[in-house]
């Protein structure tokens, strides 16, 4: 979806910003490159267990790659408590309504999801001429897609699923969740799952997983993407990974893992303070 201008005050108040500017350059995930990782991944400890040792991406990561804040009020209540609201509280589907003015046709409905293709459709332009109370209401459409596919994507890669409502109700209190350490967390959740052997799709922020390996290991990154600006992902606006040959380039990534060193690792000096 377009970033508007009118709806940037809403994202740096929600922190969400640089997570916007991103949106317009996310890259293509390498999934022989991220399943020779998650091979590693050992779901007991949360780490990457390599030749030289074990290895994690850390909050530190988080802020740097995809720029979100880190420090601020947990984002909880979302998975385990969000069909209880729904139970006790206001029924989903008219709070649905009130927040977004509408709701979308059966045919885009699934439990409690919603297809992106409605949103896409629904709120890609915004009028001329929209009041405030309008801009508000895409401004949400915006964060709920945002949120939906590149920090909490799912195995419903095309779905949108209304848990985030009781964030979306009050958008001036977005800003004070620890957006950074739900997206860390739900990327440990994902890498736990997709260790099973009956995972087929990929689940998680795979962007911020990607970045943290082309950053932290120089022997696996591409070369020809020198360009450096903030957050650190913007560098792989442009990279697209091959399209053929998957096992072949899976077993190259696995040969290239064995063989790393701890000097292959790039480190960030944190200065005291």
């Amino acid at each position: 979806m377009p970033l508007h201008d009118r709806i940037i005050p809403y994202l740096e108040t929600a922190g969400l910003y640089h997570l916007a500017r991103l949106n317009s350059q996310w890259f293509w995930v390498d999934e022989s490159l991220l399943s020779a990782f998650i091979e590693r991944w050992r779901p007991e400890t949360h780490t990457f267990h390599m030749p030289f040792g074990e290895c994690t991406i850390t909050l530190q990561d988080v802020a740097y790659q995809l720029g979100l804040p880190i420090d601020d009020a947990p984002v909880s209540g979302c998975l385990t408590e969000f069909e209880n609201l729904m139970e006790h509280g206001r029924p989903a589907w008219v709070w649905f309504r009130e927040l977004f003015g509408e709701l979308p046709p059966q045919s885009k409905i699934k439990q409690m999801t919603v297809c992106y293709t409605w949103f896409h459709e629904r709120f890609r332009v915004l009028p001329t001429d929209a009041t405030d109370e309008t801009v508000r209401v895409y401004a949400r459409a915006y964060i709920l897609m945002l949120l939906s596919s590149q920090l909490f994507a799912d195995k419903n890669a095309n779905r949108v699923h209304l848990r985030w409502l009781p964030y979306l109700a009050s958008l001036d209190d977005l800003g004070r969740y620890s957006w950074g350490s739900a997206a860390l967390a739900w990327l440990y959740r994902c890498l736990c799952r997709d260790t099973h052997r009956n995972v087929v799709n990929l689940a998680g922020p795979l962007q911020l997983l990607q970045s943290w390996i082309f950053w932290r290991f120089p022997t696996i990154r591409p070369t020809g993407f020198d360009r450096f600006g903030f957050p650190l992902a913007s560098r792989w606006a442009e990279f697209v990974p091959r399209n053929d040959a998957g096992a072949q380039r899976l077993v190259s990534t696995r040969l290239a893992l064995d063989r790393l060193r701890v000097h292959d690792v790039s480190h960030l000096f944190i200065a005291d303070t």
